[in-house]
């Protein structure tokens, strides 16, 4: 009787280790190669340069899905609430580019340095950061 509470408790743990890792182990033998999403970006910073206060704080990163899979974004989150990401809710197909549009309220004077953390089903880079860097100059004083 032992060994047959033993033999199915041995059992019962060997199955749900493997359903707990939510992927079955590939063997050498597998010669099938996964298809996934791969997020590739056309900068990792943009650069404002000097601007003036209150000038249009939008720019933009344009998003290619360089995989095999449809790449979905499901995230994209500003550092502060003044840095504001737009990105594509449509999954982008394989071989195909989107735009992510970035705000950053420029009313704000003095150094920007912000980022945006975009997450997705990417293979190779499920959580991605991109920034955005510059500084807006004060406020002309009017002279009296």
């Amino acid at each position: 009787m032992k060994n047959l509470v033993l033999t199915v408790s041995l059992f019962l743990a060997a199955t749900f280790a493997v359903t707990a890792q939510g992927k079955p182990v590939p063997s050498a033998t597998t010669t099938e190669t996964a298809s996934e999403a791969t997020i590739s970006l056309d900068k990792e910073v943009h650069d404002y340069g000097t601007i003036e206060n209150g000038a249009n704080g939008t720019c933009v990163f344009k998003i290619t899905n360089t995989g095999t899979a449809p790449l979905i974004i499901s995230r994209a989150k500003g550092s502060c609430g003044c840095t504001v990401p737009d990105w594509p809710r449509e999954a982008i197909a394989p071989g195909e580019t989107a735009e992510m549009k970035v705000t950053y309220d420029t009313k704000r004077t003095g150094a920007i340095n912000k980022s945006v953390t975009i997450t997705s089903n990417a293979g190779n880079t499920p959580t991605k950061v991109v920034r955005i860097k510059g500084t807006v100059k004060a406020k002309a004083v009017p002279a009296n």
